[in-house]
């Protein structure tokens, strides 16, 4: 079988979405840079702090994803167990450093910061993927094939969640979820785990209205945010109003207004609001088509691959970059309450941007693994 040095199809949408990202990342940071230096008595404030960081990961995840893209990506089974074991350590160790945003979703080194429920979505793809590799047929039976998947389900997520990071729990729930089902998990086992989901998702919005918690003015601001349009609603109000702006084609490159604060987390969260503010329906779409060529590759991939842990690892890295994709755009649009998920590879953030990158290494590889393709035609119909 020849095997391909690099799957293109793969690589340039996601070298198109960094460049972007890239350009977006200077833009959506500079009026927050920019009131840095006049705060700043002496002028010494870096205009470019938050693009410099940005390039230095995307260089960084470069890195480790073209050397990730060159290991078997069948030798990652034998890291499932110190992943797991890793991944608790690390999402136990949050809660012992103080709080960013509310959140223990960080561990801090001095000045410089590290994400673990980045991490640790990956490994949670890595672990599924085993799982249901090994069990095979045992994924029928509820005890011999759910109930372990579950256990390490409940435990991650649920570790996540205490943080509190309910977006990335939702993340890590959707992608786990297809993966079963993928798996082939019986439909009356997915019947009843989507059941418990929503049960307890709606018991936890219960809890937020009694409690009335953060969550819950993003509730009220997702159902109408006018009520309120100076308090909970005013984020999403901004950024209707930056992309509504935008028009057709944008108002050009580094000419937002709305990032001249009016847009909290205008260069994370909510930098796709700037991009189509500047860019306009044209460049948000561009954007959208960009992560939908991915994931038409990504799951091809999976289709095509020669095992069924190969298949189900890049199903589950697809559908896990697609997901926080498709979430990021429903929230800045109104679409769904805000979650504070940001959109891969376009969004400021050095752990997202590069253990990204690294997960698309392992799709590369197993790209490599498999017979030539084209974009959406599959070797094995044109074997046929």
């Amino acid at each position: 079988m020849r095997k391909r040095l690099l799957d293109w199809y793969t690589l340039i949408p996601v070298l198109l979405l960094l460049c972007i990202g890239i350009i977006m990342v200077l833009s959506a940071s500079s009026a927050k840079t920019a009131a840095a230096v006049l705060k700043s008595n002496n002028g010494a404030a870096d205009p470019f702090y938050y693009f410099n960081k940005q390039f230095i990961s995307v260089l960084i995840g470069l890195a480790g994803m073209f050397f990730v893209s060159t290991i078997d990506y069948r030798k990652w089974k034998q890291c499932v167990k110190p992943a797991l074991y890793l991944s608790i350590f690390l999402l136990t160790a949050v809660f012992f450093f103080e709080k960013r945003n509310g959140a223990h979703g960080w561990i801090s080194i001095g000045d410089r910061g590290f994400q673990p429920s980045e991490f640790v979505k990956l490994c949670l793809v890595l672990i599924l993927a085993y799982i249901i590799s090994v069990k095979k047929e045992k994924i029928k039976s509820f005890e011999q094939g759910v109930l372990p998947a579950l256990l390490v389900i409940g435990l991650l997520v649920g570790l996540v969640i205490l943080e509190p990071d309910f977006g990335t729990g939702l993340v890590m729930l959707s992608t786990s979820f297809l993966m079963l089902f993928a798996g082939g998990v019986s439909k009356r086992h997915l019947t009843v785990l989507m059941s418990a989901g929503i049960v307890l998702v709606t018991l936890a919005i219960i809890n937020d209205m009694v409690s009335k918690s953060y969550r819950f003015l993003r509730y009220l601001a997702f159902i109408d945010p006018f009520k309120d349009p100076a308090g909970f609603g005013y984020q999403i109000i901004q950024s209707l109003y930056a992309i509504g702006s935008g028009g057709m084609f944008g108002v050009g490159l580094g000419r937002s207004m709305q990032k001249f604060g009016h847009i909290p987390e205008q260069h994370t969260d909510f930098i796709f609001s700037i991009l189509a503010e500047e860019l306009g329906f044209i460049g948000a779409l561009f954007i959208i088509i960009l992560f939908l060529l991915f994931a038409a590759r990504g799951y091809m991939v999976a289709y095509n691959s020669k095992d069924t842990f190969g298949s189900l690892l890049a199903s589950g890295i697809t559908t896990m970059i697609l997901v926080e994709a498709a979430i990021n755009i429903a929230v800045v649009t109104s679409s769904m309450p805000v979650t504070g998920i940001t959109l891969p590879f376009i969004s400021f953030g050095g752990s997202s941007v590069i253990f990204k990158l690294t997960a698309v290494g392992v799709l590369l590889n197993i790209s490599k693994q498999t017979e030539p393709q084209t974009l959406f035609i599959s070797s094995k119909k044109a074997a046929s």
